[in-house]
């Protein structure tokens, strides 16, 4: 992690806490800078549903068992809310992870409200706070651009994709004036680790594989996943990622992977070697064919001049960092 970046005694805002990656910041400042204050926000799971089948929100309050500084719960479109933290508290720092981040959401007038105006609700009171903002982007704003992905090559398939680019855009226009805070979007490429289980359907393969081959089943992978490359990168790297943009060299957007591309297939060989297995895959049709990245791969060039950011983790070293909380995790929770 970065050592020159002090959050001590600072007012850190942040979003989706109760998220995948949202959960691990909270901690990350909580462990390493406990004189900061941290106000985080999440709009906790509750029984609606998309017309998908999944869950409208994913937050989920096992992520923040341990967490000791101040929760508010509430939709970041609420403007009652935003009033309240404009108004009732000075932030020098905003890490805006609350999104729809599920990509096969098909609601567009609700993942546009949600992505796409509540960020430039929080880019203003960053703003007026002087607060420097770090947002969630994503690779999904490439579409199926040719790998390497870099930026100027967008090409977004789903509403998911098109909201990260306008938030992107958004960014782009503000940063034309004269500010005194940072702007900093990160395109994750495909996330995995820890915090992540609450997700259901969409956490990583990674994470659903191992459970599979726990279980004593075969894991199941789509048709010709020997040639789907995702660039996976792990979540101790994303909150590098966070930390870094925190106080860039330069405003802007940046791809946060790990500039190497792996196969569906290569996670399922890694996890059976590393759990002593040798079930036959499973091979499955892909649903998703037409909507469905086949080969991504970050270029993290300007991430690498302007954030200072290079990725720690390969695949092989993430999942055995990862693998006592997946057994974890397979104990405490899918033997319920």
């Amino acid at each position: 992690m970065p050592e020159k970046q002090d959050f001590s005694d600072k007012t850190i805002l942040i979003t989706g806490a109760g998220g995948f990656i949202g959960s691990a910041l909270c901690f990350y400042f909580q462990e390493n800078f406990p004189k900061a204050k941290i106000i985080a926000i999440d709009c906790f799971r509750n029984n609606e549903y998309f017309s998908n089948g999944n869950l409208k929100a994913l937050g989920h309050f096992k992520n923040l068992l341990g967490f000791k500084g101040l929760l508010l719960s509430g939709n970041i479109n609420d403007k009652t809310l935003l009033k309240k933290l404009e108004n009732e508290y000075k932030f020098d720092y905003i890490f805006h992870q609350a999104a729809i981040s599920d990509t096969t959401v098909k609601e567009q007038a609700c993942m546009l409200q949600i992505n796409v105006n509540a960020y430039e609700d929080l880019l203003k009171i960053a703003i007026k706070h002087k607060a420097n903002i770090v947002y969630a982007s994503s690779a999904a704003v490439y579409g199926d651009a040719s790998s390497p992905q870099s930026l100027g090559s967008e090409a977004p398939q789903n509403i998911y994709g098109f909201s990260k680019l306008m938030m992107d855009n958004i960014s782009y226009e503000y940063l034309k004036n004269d500010l005194d805070i940072s702007i900093v979007g990160l395109r994750y490429f495909n996330v995995y680790g820890k915090g992540e289980f609450y997700k259901g359907k969409t956490a990583s393969t990674v994470l659903q594989f191992a459970h599979q081959i726990l279980a004593k089943k075969a894991p199941k992978l789509f048709e010709n996943s020997d040639k789907i490359f995702r660039d996976f990168v792990y979540i101790k790297d994303v909150v590098k990622a966070n930390i870094l943009g925190a106080n860039p060299k330069k405003s802007g957007v940046y791809n946060i992977g790990t500039a190497v591309a792996r196969s569906f297939q290569d996670i399922a060989d890694i996890l059976q070697a590393k759990l002593g297995t040798t079930y036959n895959c499973e091979y499955i049709p892909n649903p998703y064919l037409g909507q469905y990245q086949f080969f991504t791969q970050a270029d993290i060039v300007q991430s690498e001049q302007n954030l200072g950011f290079s990725p720690s983790f390969s695949l092989e070293d993430g999942i055995s960092d990862y693998l006592e909380e997946i057994k974890r995790l397979f104990d405490k929770e899918m033997k319920k």
